[in-house]
């Protein structure tokens, strides 16, 4: 079997850290750098076949054009980019294969999946709301999952984020419109990463919840992304592609 060889950028963090431990002890996979703040790495791309980055979203376009011009894989599990950041990081997949995913957990993933379902589903008289819970130390808000989940739900209802999104309410904001999705972000302990989509109208609530407890979900499924991606011709691709759920 032959190993991919994979660099692992922000190697340092918790996500970092996890990829590591399954890395070393996977014999799919073998580490040929650590990369963190202030490393200088740019000669040991040559040497891997992928490149997975869990570091800051000010680094990202940074590491993503070291990537394209190198020609190796990328797989982006960093979050809190700008949409223009965003769009300027995702234009380089006309160069490399690469996955920019808010989640790489395969149950979240499901939960994507089955949110949209849910929402095609229950798209009249059902309010909605996006709750999350993460560790203390997390320092954007609100995670990139739960971002994600209200892209999903606004693309069914066919407007932006932009237009129905409202993080949080305070004060005498008045009763609750329509079409907005509420956003909630929770902060304390140690807890990995909790996310729960609900769905409420008169009478009834469906829920749906995904709850982590262990950064090795994550890890496991970037370094499932990374390996799945080389030899893929360059284009932007989702975990739904990885899993085979499109």
């Amino acid at each position: 079997m032959l190993k991919t060889r994979i660099i692992v950028v922000g190697s340092k963090g918790r996500m970092g850290q996890a990829i590591l431990r399954l890395a070393t002890e996977s014999p799919e996979f073998e580490i040929v750098g650590e990369v963190d703040q202030g490393d200088e790495w740019s000669s040991l791309v040559p040497k891997c076949d992928a490149i997975i980055d869990f570091s800051h979203h000010t680094k990202t376009l940074e590491v993503t054009q070291l990537a394209a011009q190198h020609g190796k894989v990328l797989a982006i599990g960093t979050t809190g980019h700008t949409d223009e950041l965003k769009r300027e990081i995702l234009s380089y997949g006309s160069k490399i294969p690469l996955i920019f995913a808010s989640n790489y957990s395969v149950g979240v993933n499901t939960l994507f999946y089955l949110t949209r379902k849910a929402a095609e589903i229950l798209h009249e008289g059902f309010d909605q709301e996006v709750v999350e819970m993460h560790h203390r130390h997390k320092k954007d808000a609100p995670s990139g999952t739960a971002r994600s989940l209200v892209e999903i739900l606004c693309e069914v209802k066919e407007k932006t984020v932009a237009e129905l999104a409202r993080h949080g309410r305070s004060g005498e904001p008045g009763a609750r419109s329509v079409d907005e999705i509420g956003i909630h972000a929770l902060r304390g302990g140690d807890v990995v990463g909790d996310h729960t989509v609900i769905f409420a109208s008169d009478g009834e609530r469906v829920e749906l919840t995904h709850k982590a407890s262990s950064r090795n979900t994550f890890a496991a499924g970037a370094l499932r992304a990374s390996r799945w991606l080389v030899g893929k011709e360059p284009k932007v691709y989702e975990m739904f592609d990885v899993l085979g759920l499109k």
